[in-house]
């Protein structure tokens, strides 16, 4: 059986002398593990494709269970983001995480076009990363099933909740004042403008996901909640994540 189809690469693991263990996010059949034998050799014509973070078009063939790279053509290699460290160590978060969430042959269309829209974003726009970063995390989270009560306080109903904070456990918005009435778990307190934009991250359309704007405490204040409610939800941490903490001034 033979397979075309433009695939993401969501990791690279070296194998013998010169192949690799590619894990890719496809277009047609969702996430796949496939081998690249011969892609570590210097002449290799299908090595560009074969590495992280490439998005091309890959003809696969399946024998016996297992598929493999038979010829590739590169569309994107997000040389903008290779070339600078914390965009690296991000954009590597990003395809741990959409690694984590995607499903072994569940098409995931929704997932990556996101993940390819913030490799962009760190590739070619002048985006704050912690930007990208808390719209990734929120936008993925909610496509994975986990996506936040936040149309009102979860306890009070008031449409816009005072002094907005979000319990991780609970996955719901609420007052600072009503948060005794929620269980135990840790509330993250968000400013009001910052609630505003993770509406339009969660609800709005996915080619106007970074088009909010917020000073620089409501931004951090997403972006922490965001990833203390995706590492809650998924129960693990990821090491790109902590990479890029320990090399980011904003981390």
């Amino acid at each position: 059986m033979h397979l075309t189809t433009n695939a993401l690469v969501l990791r690279e693991v070296n194998y013998k002398e010169s192949d690799k263990i590619l894990t890719l996010l496809t277009e047609q059949e969702g996430k796949l593990t496939v081998s690249a034998r011969g892609c570590r050799k210097k002449d290799s014509p299908i090595s560009a494709a074969c590495q992280l973070l490439a998005w091309a078009e890959f003809t696969l063939y399946e024998y016996n269970g297992l598929w493999s790279v038979k010829e590739t053509a590169s569309e994107r290699l997000f040389d903008g983001a290779r070339t600078d460290l914390e965009k690296l160590a991000l954009a590597s978060y990003f395809v741990e995480v959409t690694e984590a969430l995607a499903e072994e042959g569940q098409t995931e269309p929704g997932l990556l076009a996101v993940t390819l829209n913030c490799l962009h974003a760190l590739d070619r726009l002048n985006v704050p990363p912690t930007q990208v970063k808390a719209a990734f995390e929120w936008r993925s989270m909610a496509l994975a099933g986990y996506e936040p009560q936040i149309e009102q306080c979860g306890v009070c109903g008031r449409p816009e909740p005072k002094d907005p904070c979000i319990h991780l456990g609970e996955g719901t918005v609420h007052c600072a004042a009503c948060r005794d009435s929620l269980g135990e778990g840790v509330s993250m307190p968000l400013t009001t403008a910052g609630l505003a934009a993770l509406r339009h991250i969660t609800w709005g359309p996915r080619k106007r996901l970074l088009a909010f704007r917020l000073d620089r405490e409501g931004l951090r204040r997403l972006s922490q909640a965001s990833e203390a409610y995706l590492m809650t939800r998924l129960e693990r941490g990821f090491r790109t994540l902590d990479f890029y903490k320990r090399i980011s001034p904003e981390g």
